[in-house]
């Protein structure tokens, strides 16, 4: 993986000349812009290690979609890279800084403009908090699957430009499957629509797709027609214990080839229980190798989880529980949604992968990783959304020393590597960014990062755009 700073196409003489600063506040309130160098330098990266950050020279926060067309012509008129960034949750250093450059942190565009019931739809601008939405919506007996698990602090904006996932992807997908339509500014100012409002649309090439997981590389989303589903039942969740992760991977295939639809089917190893356990103390069971957590929102949830429960005992499972009611269950997920925390209590630091696989292969990728942790000496824990073959490997390390930071990143690239030996890819939802740059241009081949590059140069011919990211 090359490490080198971000670089970006820029003239830092003609941009200071040209007076980067009086420029921008001749189109923004003077609150919407932030060049104290200790204020600018706390946007310089998301969450993401071993990604180097640049040092921006301004952090603009607009309110108005005109305020970010204003942003984008003077960029292009003084040939200033400009990074949009949301709220830096993202893990593959996509919202990173790159030196110079202008931060657009979109994160004060936080307006529900409507919620329409009959339509199924909400309108919505970039910075509406995930969890905020769905809140929103439920008022209304509509519901927004798209559920990452820093839902609470995550915005619509961000979990666009990564193509996010969630908990529920396994039945209800993800990001991309709800972006109807897109108000996008591009690099030279000017404000395109895509798509549409309505429930069927087939009119040219599919452009909102295109911007969703770009990463921020084409255009600033500015506002977002996200389709909505009836609010369904509350979910019941099931806990089956296993004496192997194989084991716990076999009843994940045993689950899909009987043709149940799950909510959720989610797993996290012996290395996450009781990294959880250690954390927030929430008496899981220690002793399991993995933990399967199963949930279904039908209308008769414990039936469902009857069915489930038994495939798992019969691929294995030490103990079934399914939960009694909805508080049992939120218990159950919370405990899965605080993973990564506690992973990254473990040793301080984390590199958390993104490896999706086909479901039957996920046993073989558990079953690689643990040699992997073997291999490097390393605590590597692992959640998934198993129904969809996402692993999310964490290597835990102790970035002060260096060589377990080595071998840390060597154990991360050989774990994606075995990714793509699997049949599978190099991220399920957490995106690219400047992270894993190597290993895209590996899994979609040289004439792949030619048309990618061809359609970056056609949106952004002067490579302004969240430069250094993808390829």
């Amino acid at each position: 993986m090359i490490m080198s700073r971000i670089e970006a196409p820029r003239d830092e003489d003609t941009a200071a000349a040209g007076g980067l600063l009086d420029r921008l506040l001749s189109g923004l309130p003077a609150e919407a812009v932030l060049a104290d160098p200790d204020v600018t330098a706390s946007y310089a990266n998301d969450m993401a290690s071993f990604c180097e950050a640049g040092t921006p020279a301004v952090v603009v926060l607009p309110r108005t979609v005109e305020q970010v067309q204003h942003v984008m012509r003077v960029a292009t008129e003084l040939r200033v890279p400009v990074v949009p960034q949301g709220a830096r949750t993202g893990l593959s250093g996509a919202a990173n800084a790159s030196d110079g450059c202008v931060v657009l942190s979109l994160v004060k565009m936080d307006r529900i403009l409507e919620i329409n019931p009959v339509d199924r739809i909400a309108v919505v601008e970039p910075g509406v908090v995930n969890a905020a939405l769905s809140r929103a919506v439920g008022e209304h007996g509509l519901y927004y699957p798209p559920d990452p698990s820093s839902w609470e602090m995550c915005t619509i904006g961000g979990n666009i430009g990564t193509a996010s996932g969630g908990l529920c992807c396994v039945k209800y997908g993800v990001t991309a499957e709800y972006v109807l339509g897109l108000d996008v500014v591009l690099a030279d100012g000017r404000l395109m629509s895509t798509g549409r409002r309505t429930a069927k649309g087939v009119a040219g090439y599919d452009l909102t797709r295109l911007f969703v997981g770009s990463e921020g590389s084409l255009g600033i989303v500015v506002r977002a027609v996200l389709a909505l589903k009836p609010q369904p039942p509350q979910q019941l969740v099931l806990a089956a214990e296993f004496g192997s992760a194989r084991a716990a991977c076999d009843a994940v295939c045993k689950i899909m080839e009987g043709g149940h639809v799950p909510s959720l089917l989610e797993l996290m190893d012996r290395t996450t229980v009781k990294a959880v356990n250690d954390l927030a103390h929430m008496g899981l069971p220690e002793t399991t190798e993995a933990l399967l957590l199963a949930a279904f929102d039908t209308h008769d949830p414990a039936a469902d989880l009857a069915l489930v429960g038994a495939l798992c005992e019969a691929a294995g499972a030490t103990q079934v529980v399914p939960a009694e009611d909805a508080a049992e269950s939120e218990l159950l997920l919370q405990a899965r949604r605080l993973s990564l925390t506690a992973l990254e209590a473990v040793k301080g630091t984390t590199m958390i992968d993104d490896v999706c696989v086909p479901r039957s292969r996920l046993g073989d990728m558990l079953d690689g990783i643990e040699r992997v942790a073997e291999k490097y000496a390393l605590t590597i824990g692992v959640c998934a959304h198993a129904g969809d073959g996402n692993t999310h490997p964490t290597v835990c390390f102790d970035a002060t020393d260096p060589d377990e930071s080595r071998r840390a990143r060597e154990s991360f690239d050989e774990i994606m590597a075995l990714g793509l030996e699997l049949g599978g890819t190099i991220t399920g939802e957490h995106g690219v960014g400047v992270l894993k740059k190597e290993w895209l241009a590996r899994e979609i081949g040289p004439v792949g990062v030619e048309m990618q590059r061809a359609i970056k140069t056609a949106f952004d011919p002067l490579g302004l755009l969240n430069p250094g990211k993808l390829f």
